[in-house]
């Protein structure tokens, strides 16, 4: 019996089909593995290419001489959570953080990054993503405003409690017209990071 009359013969039982089934399920396990293994490390260093470019934002070159990346670790605080990197000078000595803040804005969730010196004073603020209205609530990236940049040099000693607020609430940081929600959520998440950073550290 030749194998294409093999075929025939037993192409509509349940064997053969599950049998070629299995065969096909095989193929493409191996294949997606076969992929996967090949592309891990080039996506690992793109993550980590993405990270050290937010990092540089924030954080000046000069401030660190450590592998800030080597340094991440995570802490809660009240249902809020951060990722933190640790910068360190050349002496192994605290030099300052970088922070991973969300803010909850308009339109969603907004990702920031908050880089501090050692006394916790800003060094920089920049937003990662976001969903806000274009042309109101997206003043919020450099790109597109400076107002970002309002934040260096702020701190919980030079900046009081009540100053960390938009104007039209009786702080000190401009809101854009027509859209409040949106700087008024980065002031309080960044304001929050500070305040939340500086407990983390009085208790470690």
């Amino acid at each position: 019996m030749s194998s294409s009359t093999w075929v025939e013969k037993h192409i509509n039982s349940n064997v053969y089909q599950s049998v070629s089934l299995a065969i096909a399920v095989g193929i493409s396990a191996a294949l997606l593995l076969g992929l996967n293994t090949i592309t891990e490390p080039a996506i690992a260093e793109r993550v980590k290419e993405d990270k050290l470019a937010a990092i540089d934002l924030v954080m000046p070159a000069e401030n660190y001489a450590n592998a800030l990346l080597d340094t991440e670790h995570d802490f809660d605080v009240d249902g809020r959570h951060y990722t933190v990197y640790n910068a360190l000078d050349e002496n192994g000595v605290a030099s300052g953080y970088v922070v991973q803040v969300s803010a909850n804005g308009y339109s969603g969730e907004i990702k920031l990054v908050v880089g501090v010196d050692a006394r916790l004073s800003i060094t920089g603020v920049r937003v990662l993503s976001h969903s806000e209205t274009p042309g109101l609530g997206d003043k919020i990236e450099v790109e597109k405003n400076p107002w970002v940049l309002s934040f260096n040099g702020k701190d919980l000693n030079n900046t009081t409690t009540k100053q960390w607020a938009v104007k039209k609430d009786g702080g000190q940081f401009d809101q854009f017209t027509g859209a409040t929600i949106t700087p008024r959520a980065v002031v309080n998440a960044v304001h929050q990071a500070l305040l939340d950073l500086n407990t983390q550290q009085q208790g470690s």
